[in-house]
């Protein structure tokens, strides 16, 4: 029987459990025998990590220090007699890092004019192809997907947008002129590729991601994670144009018997002419838009919503957009192996918020569409020393 245990830089106590038979020469081989029960079933190698649960209710497992220090997870094995009690010791332990970062990565942080957030820059000259990842509603600055990702070869700067430094914690309107900064920033740098980035985006950063993609010549592939296609909540404004947002009629919104809220049910009715009218425009993107889509999302129904984009762009004779769907998946698909959030607080809302996914088809969506966002990054942004 092993046990996982994970304490966050804030002191939070993550913890998970797998009962395994051993073969006669006393091994087990994660990699073929399966879990016969605790937090998952089956073969599973990265199973007691992906399983992790938070002690306390409505937490959300965040790498906050993504340079200097890795998470550290104690692995510990035990008789089956103790499996459950914590107070026994393991009969052995051992100590699992998980770095966010590699050796020679820089992060550089990046206060520019209104700009605020962290480049993360790949070992080596470059150029490297670039990619601005966006959050949601968590707000703040989140660092440890463009972390990740710089690992991978890309220049990413992680932008934060609200409730960060001198940013607003609560804004009454969003400027798209901000995100085109950004944009041009990135690729002002010596070390980013020309002639276009890429942009990461999930959640409530999808409407940022597809108004850059809709508006903006510099962005050229756009992925969009479970989010919407229209504005919510906040305006958006660029230049003279305002996007005005779609509001949450309370009707639209479920409580979960956890005390969350759900906010799937909410229907905004994509075919009226009057909310066509008021959808970002996404056929005037001129690059190439991804959309990744966990079918048990219980914060929005992106499935719904990346099929009327990709409706949309079908009917102005345009065929750059693509979805991929992850069947049991919920809202918060992340790097692979982080543990599953159900249901977490958020910046935004006086209660928890819903995220759904079942814990094993959501983490082989977060394994599978990890290697889908690099594919497609490289397919759209990578250009071969001849086109250079």
């Amino acid at each position: 029987m092993f046990k996982a245990s994970l304490k966050d830089e804030r002191g939070n106590l993550f913890q998970s459990r797998a009962v395994y038979r051993a073969n006669s020469a006393g091994e087990v081989d994660l990699e073929q025998d399966p879990s016969l029960g605790g937090d998952y079933a089956g073969v599973h190698p990265m199973g007691l990590f992906w399983s992790l649960k938070p002690e306390k209710t409505f937490l959300r497992l965040i790498k906050r220090d993504v340079m200097n220090r890795p998470f550290q997870v104690t692995l510990g094995l035990y008789d089956s007699a103790s499996f459950l009690d914590d107070s026994r010791q393991p009969r052995a332990s051992q100590i699992v890092e998980r770095w966010f970062s590699c050796p020679g990565m820089q992060r550089v942080p990046i206060s520019e004019g209104r700009l605020r957030g962290a480049l993360f820059l790949p070992p080596g000259e470059g150029p490297f192809p670039g990619v601005i990842d966006l959050f949601g509603g968590i707000g703040g600055l989140v660092e440890f997907r463009a972390s990740l990702l710089a690992t991978h070869g890309f220049a990413v700067l992680a932008l934060a947008y609200f409730a960060y430094d001198d940013l607003p914690k609560y804004p009454m309107e969003f400027d798209l002129e901000y995100f085109e900064e950004a944009a041009n920033f990135l690729l002002a740098h010596s070390k980013v590729q020309k002639p276009g980035i890429g942009v990461l985006s999930a959640s409530k950063g999808t409407e940022f991601g597809l108004a850059m993609a809709s508006y903006l010549k510099q962005v050229v592939a756009t992925i969009c994670v479970n989010g919407p296609v229209t504005i919510s909540t906040i305006p958006l404004r660029y230049k003279d144009l305002v996007m005005k947002p779609f509001g949450v009629p309370a009707e639209g919104v479920h409580v979960h018997p956890t005390g969350g809220l759900i906010f799937r049910h909410h229907e905004t009715n994509l075919q009226e002419e009057q909310n066509q009218q008021r959808a970002l425009p996404v056929e005037k993107a001129q690059g190439h838009i991804l959309f990744i889509i966990g079918e048990n999302d219980e914060c929005v129904n992106s499935r719904r919503h990346a099929e009327y984009a990709v409706d949309r762009l079908k009917r102005h004779g345009k065929n750059n957009g693509r979805i991929l769907l992850y069947p049991g998946a919920g809202h918060l698909l992340e790097p692979p192996y982080g543990p599953l959030c159900f249901a977490s607080w958020n910046l935004s809302f006086p209660s928890p918020l819903v995220w759904g996914g079942d814990t094993i088809l959501h983490a082989a969506a977060q394994e599978h569409s990890w290697g889908e966002i690099q594919k497609f990054f490289r397919q759209h942004l990578v250009l071969s020393r001849s086109q250079l």
